[in-house]
């Protein structure tokens, strides 16, 4: 089984690596809060940043221990029923 977690890949995580410690929300691809002095990014400067974050994650060739892949597709059932 071919399984990869990301951990990093996330609009939070390319936030604060484009703008650490702005506060601010998204809806619907547009920030509809901006409290920093900085300029607001663009939705597809946050995209650009997550692509970048991805690509990286992809290199990483993690292996998982069977116990591990177990728990982890149990989660994913506990969250497809949460949501069903």
């Amino acid at each position: 089984m071919d399984t990869k977690i990301y951990r990093f890949y996330g609009i939070d995580v390319a936030m604060q690596m484009l703008r650490p410690g702005a506060k601010w929300e998204i809806s619907n691809n547009v920030f509809t809060r901006w409290e920093d002095p900085r300029p607001c990014p663009s939705i597809e400067e946050v995209y650009w940043v997550m692509d970048k974050i991805k690509d990286f994650e992809e290199s990483i060739p993690t292996i998982y221990l069977p116990e591990q892949l177990e728990a982890m597709n149990a989660q994913v059932k506990e969250i497809e029923e949460a949501i069903a």
